[in-house]
């Protein structure tokens, strides 16, 4: 890692990124080159050019597209698993109806959006989106319009709770390096997520869904042989479908939580062994289960076995593309791209909340991990709050609140969020960068402003 790292100057390697970015896109925008194709060959055009050593380059690539499908691959086959069961079922559409009777047809995106924004505090952005998105679908196709109406503030809500409360990792890992409260950390992280949401996310989500017409993914409106003689689950059942791997999940999260407060062992087994049932593949695993035994008593075996086989197919392509996304990623971390750029920007002068937002902000950007740019800023920033005089608990809070907000815009071409929203609503990759870029950089903008104002009245 060190050869790499110093194989150049700072500004070559920030050089080096920003090409091989333009590069990705002429290729995939102009050229019309698959992004799977264009992502493979930049990937190791990036690691000839940094000088990774000949014997290095198939281990780094492989090594970031194993790790992101090691996230990815699991929670996107099993999370359409469900989502196929609950849509074939009728209860996606049972869950929609519910919705859109408590709230109103005109309201159905901020339902959406309201429901995601529960569902996200236990749950990470890429399990909760995938679990939402065939009421999503549902949604849409029962009232029309763009898709992106009713996507966006559903997955905007994920990413501003995933990025700004605990006890989701990136928020828990810069507070503990912070010496942050952990408690007043997620009041107020709650306290600003909403109006970034519904700023952010929500308002943006309907200008973008009379801007953009994204139609409903093809994969959505695949025909599946239904069985005619069978009623659709209750809202009721279909709530406990969705709620149990929330459930699981917070069972782990929250456990976390009690352990980093003391208040729980770390080292009892029954306690592992409950969050090992919240880790999300297992939650989401015992969801299908539950799901297959429920509906064996309307669909047959056959049938149910021909729904799961069915999810499967058109998510091959997602996840290839997601670990592509990954690896390009991988790559520009372990040529050094990211460490030039904090040795750059970590003794700017200025103040400490502002410079963790600029330096969390241009690791985003160079790296794309958000959870790499918001820990490795934090770590950055430590010693400086240490040193700091005055700061109270309020405002390591702040700062906590603001590396999140650098971490989570500006989400592009090397960050496998990026890749994973928009082959799941199946936009190009301009429109993807008209839309989920910019409602991530709103999120994360809107977030550090809030934070800003609040460190300077508190």
């Amino acid at each position: 890692m060190t050869e790499m790292t110093y194989a150049y100057g700072a500004g070559t390697l920030l050089g080096i990124a920003a090409l091989a970015v333009a590069l990705l896109l002429v290729l995939i925008m102009r050229f019309r080159v698959h992004a799977f194709l264009a992502l493979t060959v930049v990937s190791i055009m990036v690691a000839l050019v940094t000088k990774v050593p000949f014997d290095k380059v198939v281990p780094t690539l492989l090594g970031g597209f194993g790790s992101t499908l090691a996230g990815v691959a699991l929670l996107v086959g099993l999370g359409a698993m469900i989502g196929r069961l609950l849509e074939v079922s009728g209860g996606a559409k049972v869950l929609a109806d519910t919705l859109i009777n408590k709230f109103g047809s005109h309201r159905a995106p901020f339902a959406l959006g309201i429901a995601s924004l529960l569902f996200g505090f236990p749950i990470f952005f890429d399990a909760g989106l995938v679990v939402m998105l065939p009421i999503i679908f549902s949604v849409a196709k029962q009232f029309g319009g763009s898709t992106l109406k009713y996507a966006l503030p559903a997955a905007g809500a994920f990413a501003v709770m995933h990025a700004l409360v605990p006890p989701h990792p990136g928020p828990v890992a810069a507070a503990e390096l912070l010496g942050a409260n952990i408690g007043l950390l997620v009041m107020l992280g709650l306290i600003i997520a909403i109006p970034t949401w519904y700023i952010g996310s929500y308002l943006f989500g309907l200008y973008a869904g009379k801007k953009f017409d994204v139609k409903l993914p093809r994969s959505f409106l695949s025909a599946v042989e239904v069985d005619c003689e069978h009623q659709p689950p209750s809202f009721g059942m279909v709530m406990t479908i969705l709620m149990l791997p929330l459930a699981l999940i917070f069972l782990d999260t929250g456990l976390n939580t009690a352990i980093v407060m003391g208040a729980v062992p770390g080292d009892n087994a029954l306690v592992n062994f409950l969050r090992m049932l919240g880790k999300t593949p297992i939650a989401l695993l015992i969801t299908v289960l539950f799901a297959l035994i429920v509906f064996s008593g309307r669909h047959s075996r056959q049938h149910l076995e021909k729904i799961c086989e069915g999810a499967l197919g058109p998510i091959c392509g997602i996840i290839l593309v997601t670990g592509a996304g990954g690896m390009f990623g991988g790559v520009l971390r372990a040529s050094g791209i990211g460490d030039a750029l904090a040795g750059v920007l970590s003794d700017t002068g200025m103040p400490i909340i502002v410079a963790a937002f600029v330096i969390s902000t241009a690791l985003r950007v160079a790296q794309g991990s958000a959870t790499v740019a918001l820990t490795t800023t934090a770590a950055l920033i430590a010693p400086l709050v240490e040193t700091a005089t005055g700061l109270s608990q309020f405002d390591l809070c702040f700062i906590v609140i603001a590396i999140a907000g650098g971490a989570t815009v500006l989400s592009h071409v090397n960050d496998s969020g990026f890749w994973l929203v928009g082959r799941f609503l199946e936009m190009d990759e301009k429109t993807t960068l008209k839309t989920w870029t910019v409602m991530e950089t709103l999120l994360g903008s809107i977030a550090f402003l809030l934070a800003l104002m609040g460190s300077l009245l508190l």
